[in-house]
């Protein structure tokens, strides 16, 4: 099944269950139960990983990240909306656009 759910900077993410995280020397590598599919999510996806524990606006997750690390906020936006991107192709994640 193809999503067909577009994602903005005010959509709201969480994880979905059923995906067993585990730290590995300090980067995040996930099993998907529903795929079966090994994922090696870095550090800084685990990072994201762990913030979207509870749902939160990709907003607030790049302004989170942009505390942490020197970087452009255009640049942080454009990487973190990719990185969602392939998440929720892969299922990892659920998006939550309100007005829907």
């Amino acid at each position: 099944m193809i999503s067909t759910k577009k994602v903005s900077l005010t959509s709201i993410i969480t994880q979905t269950e059923g995906n067993v995280v585990s730290d590995m020397d300090g980067e995040k590598v996930m099993l998907s139960i529903e795929s079966g599919n090994y994922y090696n999510l870095g550090e800084l996806g685990g990072e994201i990983w762990d913030l979207i524990k509870s749902p939160m606006e990709i907003n607030h997750l790049v302004n989170t990240l942009l505390l942490k690390y020197q970087v452009e906020k255009e640049e942080c936006e454009q990487h973190v909306l990719s990185y969602i991107e392939q998440l929720e192709k892969e299922r990892l994640i659920q998006i939550i656009n309100l007005g829907e």
